[in-house]
């Protein structure tokens, strides 16, 4: 049985394949089109994915789809309605994506796919909630989903068991967590929907103690908090429930200030506010976990939606609560919600037992060593064709421990919005001055954003202070630990200002290329961890095709590319051949 799992019309778009219970293929839209956080129907996606399998659309049983457009749309009525006038320009604009797309997807459905079997509608944070619990390891666990909204709920909390999920409880719009991370982030003067994980990176910067961080009290004396855990906003300091925009000029004089403007210069205000609003969200997140464990009584957790991806506090959770184990997908966002969709179709609607548990991130497309080759010699590219993958993988090393930036380009390209040793970039930690050649020639991102670690699973704890046992979620670089004090000054690259780092940790059955990468570079440093940080530049998503890989290389500072078996120097090459009119397909 083949189930079409589908999430778009929002923000990253995505499609996932099950076959017979298990995914077999999940894959972003963005990676394809080359568009940051597509919102366009997943075709390409789609494709791909029935491509993995030699498939076609008549072979696919059901499709789930992420969420419900009618209730959702339900929302966006009662929302406007209530906020007349002050709401009539943002309604009119929404109203024509609506009626075109947003409430005709069974007419998408069958005329872009040409699809005419079922269709389950899933609501979101059931299908968020999926995503989480059913690849999970564990046979019962609560469950904590919390994002901006979907349709009407942005936090919801239940209990997954076996096949079935019950969501027991629920906050409604417009009180949302995520929503206020994405309106002090707007704030901040960055993206919404986009740069939140940069706030957060933002907050060591700021002051950490809430005593004496005057804007933890500001923002905490907009919220209630009950004693369950739950949650209500003075939503007279906002204005998203019915305008385009976030801040209001309420909360602006509140935070004392106006918005600040993109690429701007980051004041100490700024940064004590990024920190005011991390230590509101750990607050909260605590708050409710402590109460759905003591009403679930279960010592597992899965976490999921948007602000799960806050990676921060999920290294924390273990420590401030009394569950024992915690697991997320490697996209518990709405980009993750496609998965979810598809195995709450198979296991819970369909009532077929769990028999797939996701333990690697690696379900996107793959290029051979004949299709690469064939792309580095019809566009006249110098390359070098190792002849073992013990060659590969000591050459690799050495150009890292030589403080070369390398492209690495291996298998099946990760799921989620990590880079995990598919479509990398790798470079030298113990290099102080790494993190800055990185973002100056390579990332051309902002100075204050760290880079994370990459470590083999079974070195983790020498290096971190990880939970024990070490969760399976920083396979999947869902998790921030320290780095232990005695380490810290020697691996400066992937050291963040508080002393943390955002690690991945590498099982040598998920990705061996990768572990014996990490122990080979280990012998030639002593230390056996890499910098990893996503193969893209600012701005666009990660690399997915050869071209891609081989366009990043040449538009940047990168040294080599390992792309399959093939070596590529970026100075012999020219240097304008990525920009060239037969390859310029942005």
């Amino acid at each position: 049985m083949y189930i079409l799992g589908i999430s778009c019309l929002y923000h990253d778009s995505s499609a996932a394949l099950l076959k017979d219970g298990k995914i077999v293929a999940a894959i972003q839209e963005e990676r394809i089109s080359r568009k940051k956080h597509d919102i366009s129907f997943p075709i390409n996606a789609i494709e791909e994915c029935l491509k993995s399998e030699k498939i076609t659309i008549k072979d696919i049983d059901y499709i789930g789809f992420y969420e419900k457009p009618f209730l959702k749309f339900e929302r966006l009525l009662y929302q406007h309605l209530q906020n007349f006038p002050l709401s009539y320009r943002t309604f009119i604009s929404s109203i024509p994506s609506w009626l075109n797309e947003k409430l005709r997807i069974p007419k998408i459905l069958r005329k872009k796919l040409k699809y005419e079997k079922d269709i389950f509608f899933i609501g979101h944070h059931l299908s968020h909630a999926a995503s989480s619990f059913l690849p999970s390891p564990f046979e019962k666990a609560a469950i904590l989903s919390i994002d901006g909204v979907g349709e009407w709920t942005t936090t919801a909390y239940g209990i997954g068991e076996k096949e079935n999920i019950n969501l027991l409880k629920e906050i409604k719009f417009p009180t949302s967590i995520g929503l206020l991370y994405s309106t002090i982030t707007a704030y901040l003067g960055f993206s919404v929907n986009n740069s939140e994980y940069k706030v957060m990176g933002l907050a060591p910067y700021g002051n950490m103690n809430k005593k004496t961080n005057p804007y933890y009290e500001k923002l905490m004396g907009i919220i209630d908090v009950k004693e369950d855990g739950s949650y209500r906003f003075d939503m007279s300091y906002f204005i998203y429930h019915y305008k385009n925009k976030m801040p209001s000029k309420k909360l602006c004089s509140l935070l004392g200030g106006n918005i600040r403007k993109p690429e701007s210069d980051l004041t100490q205000r700024h940064k004590d506010i990024a920190a005011a609003l991390q230590l509101v969200t750990e607050d909260i997140m605590t708050g409710m976990l402590n109460n759905i464990q003591k009403t679930t009584k279960c010592d597992n957790l899965v976490l999921c939606g948007g602000v799960a991806l806050n990676s921060v506090y999920n290294g924390k959770i273990l420590r401030n609560t009394k569950f024992k184990r915690i697991w997320m997908p490697p996209d518990p966002g709405d980009g993750g919600t496609s998965t979810g969709a598809a195995l709450y179709a198979y296991n819970t609607l369909l009532g077929n037992k769990r028999n797939y548990q996701m333990k690697d991130a690696y379900l996107g497309l793959e290029f051979s060593d004949n299709e690469i080759k064939k792309f580095l010699q019809e566009s006249n590219i110098k390359h070098r064709e190792f002849k073992s993958e013990k060659e590969r993988v000591m050459t690799a090393a050495k150009l890292i421990y030589e403080n070369n930036v390398l492209g690495w380009f291996q298998g099946k390209m990760e799921w989620g919005p990590r880079a995990l040793g598919a479509r990398s970039i790798l470079s030298n930690p113990t290099n102080k001055n790494m993190q800055e050649i990185l973002n100056l020639k390579v990332k051309h991102r902002e100075k204050f954003r760290p880079f994370a670690p990459v470590v083999c699973i079974e070195d983790a704890d020498e290096y971190f202070e990880c939970d024990k046992p070490i969760p399976e979620p920083t396979d999947f670089m869902l998790m921030v630990y320290p780095v232990r004090k005695k380490w810290q000054n020697k691996i400066p690259a992937v050291t963040h200002v508080d002393g943390s780092g955002r690690l991945q940790t590498v099982r040598k059955s998920q990705n061996a290329p990768y572990h014996n990468l990490i122990k080979e570079f280990g012998k030639l440093s002593g230390i056996p961890i890499l910098i990893n940080t996503s193969f893209n530049i600012r701005g666009e998503p990660i690399v997915c095709t050869p071209y891609d890989a081989y366009k990043c290389m040449m538009g940047t500072g990168i040294d080599y590319l390992i792309m399959g078996n093939f070596l590529i120097k970026r100075e012999d090459n020219p240097q304008d051949m990525w920009d060239s009119e037969k390859y310029a397909t942005d």
